[in-house]
């Protein structure tokens, strides 16, 4: 039995949060705060291809969840400054261990799409 075969609240609530976790950008804004704090306007620029409303959209769910806390500083212009809370710092590692994961097979994971597409 898998850990995730059972059909019960906490399955619905495992799949609830992986969706957050793992949606598109989750893992690379986690990725980019690391463990410092960072300017929306830094976070943005190390992240290649993420719209300014997509950043800030995955930063709202990534702060709901308790993973990522935003400070706003009373300055002119405002400054909003983001980083990972302790719960977000314990998940810092295992997205790291996926991504370097990632990096180490995505040539094997496109020869084998490359080898599917041919087939289909």
């Amino acid at each position: 039995m898998t850990v995730l075969s059972r059909h019960d609240d906490a399955t619905c609530r495992v799949r609830d949060i992986l969706d957050r976790v793992g949606d598109k950008w989750s893992l690379t804004v986690i990725d980019g705060l690391g463990a410092e704090t960072r300017r929306f306007t830094e976070l943005k620029r190390a992240i290649p291809g993420i719209s300014q409303r997509m950043l800030t959209a995955t930063l709202r769910g990534l702060e709901r969840d308790g993973l990522v806390h935003r400070t706003v500083h009373a300055t002119v212009p405002p400054r909003v400054d983001y980083t990972l809370t302790p719960l977000g710092l314990t998940l810092l590692e295992t997205v790291w261990t996926l991504l370097n994961w990632t990096l180490t097979h995505m040539d094997e994971i496109d020869e084998a799409r490359t080898a599917y597409d041919r087939r289909a």
